[in-house]
């Protein structure tokens, strides 16, 4: 049975994920990392991770990026694999995970949903066969707590279109400054915050007398959480190394 500890485990994310673990008999939560230490339905929470003292087979991260920064060393030091599923990470931040993937496995991913995923597959595919002759705009949508905008998986939707079209677009995420005709080579990025979405995606394809539009709507937090305790137990027992969701789909 796979050990799993979980950072971020006071949060909303980190309830639904108890939650779920808690019917399954292939992993169990032994921990959770928050902000105080106490204990939430018999698990032991530490606010240093260093209280762990190396227990659990994987950490599963939903937190923010100061307490990913943090978890980072400890991660290094008792090679402990980890899941991050937080997003708005610095590019230095970034940098030092690419750095932790030398030698501990490290599964990294905006969106955890395997359905989000599909549509990445589907967008590559309609830019391959459409080019760069149709506008492409994304609209992302989430509940009015969410900080970082736009959403990490409406980049990772931009960045799979524009990897497809060789790097042919740039991204405009705000209009309202400027008043000209849309560039062609533009990728609009536009975010919505209200009640309690809880993640809604939707990419645009406008050509000339048509559009086509690929769409995901999340209903239950459980997509995000379902893949990322897939994740955790695809990266226990891995070689160092940095993964992500395409990686646990091309093993299903």
């Amino acid at each position: 049975m796979t050990e799993l500890v979980i950072q971020g485990i006071g949060g909303r994310m980190g309830h639904v994920l108890c939650d779920l673990i808690a019917q399954r008999s292939d992993c169990r939560v032994i921990a959770g990392i928050d902000l105080q230490s106490g204990e939430q339905n018999g698990i032991p929470v530490y606010a240093d991770p260093n209280e762990l003292a190396g227990r659990g087979d994987v950490i599963i991260d939903f937190s923010s990026p100061a307490a990913v920064e943090k978890i980072l060393p400890y991660c290094e030091a008792h090679k402990t694999p980890i899941v991050l599923c937080t997003t708005g990470m610095s590019d230095e931040l970034n940098l030092k995970i690419v750095q932790l993937s030398r030698s501990v496995p490290v599964f990294k991913s905006a969106n955890m949903s395997l359905g989000i995923n599909l549509l990445i597959e589907l967008c590559k595919r309609a830019s391959a066969i459409l080019g760069t002759a149709y506008d492409v705009e994304i609209v992302e949508q989430h509940h009015h707590n969410k900080v970082d905008a736009p959403s990490g998986t409406a980049l990772m939707l931009a960045d799979a279109v524009n990897e497809q079209a060789g790097g042919a677009y740039h991204y405009v995420y705000d209009r309202a400054s400027v008043r000209e005709k849309r560039d062609p080579m533009e990728l609009g990025i536009s975010s919505v915050r209200g009640g309690s979405i809880v993640g809604d995606h939707e990419v645009l394809f406008c050509g000339p007398d048509e559009v086509i539009t690929l769409k995901h709507t999340a209903y239950s937090r459980s997509v995000f959480a379902n893949g990322a305790i897939n994740a955790a137990l695809y990266l226990a027992g891995r070689e160092p190394g940095l993964y992500n969701m395409s990686d646990l789909i091309a093993e299903r």
